[in-house]
């Protein structure tokens, strides 16, 4: 009985189909679907970046606009000078140089123009003192091309 069991498995070993591998219809099926999810992923990729470049410009045109608020309650003025309010914001970074447009006694205006026209856009910020004493500041994004031209962020 045991040589019967041993000439069964043999005969089943023998038998029995060797596949190993993927068919290449199967590896063809693989490269498509993924070829699909990237071409999904890569564009929602690279918008992320140009939005966190875009979020460095917010982040420091806001604190120049706070810097602002600060200044005019300590001296009655606002800056002529992004130096005056030691805020410390670099005047130029990677991706955007930070100016003072104007500054008199009623607004100031700060402007972050894009090192980079394509990927990112122009930021720019406003302080202005209302009628009761008090400030309000608001930021804009604007298109790279209109920065030069477009309206001022300050009534």
């Amino acid at each position: 009985m045991t040589t019967n069991l041993k000439a069964r498995l043999l005969q089943h070993f023998l038998n029995k189909k060797t596949e190993g591998g993927f068919t290449l219809i199967e590896l063809l099926v693989v490269i498509i679907i993924i070829g699909i999810l990237s071409a999904i992923a890569l564009p929602s990729f690279l918008n992320q970046a140009s939005r966190a470049k875009e979020t460095e410009a917010n982040t420091y045109i806001g604190s120049l606009n706070r810097g602002q608020q600060a200044y005019r309650l300590e001296n009655n003025s606002f800056a002529t000078d992004l130096n005056f309010m030691e805020v410390g914001v670099s005047t130029t970074t990677e991706y955007y140089a930070y100016t003072l447009v104007s500054a008199d006694g009623d607004s100031a205006e700060m402007l972050a123009t894009s090192q980079d026209q394509e990927a990112t856009r122009d930021f720019r910020g406003c302080v202005a003192l209302l009628g009761d004493g008090k400030t309000t500041s608001s930021i804009e994004k604007e298109d790279s091309a209109d920065a030069g031209t477009s309206a001022p962020a300050c009534p």
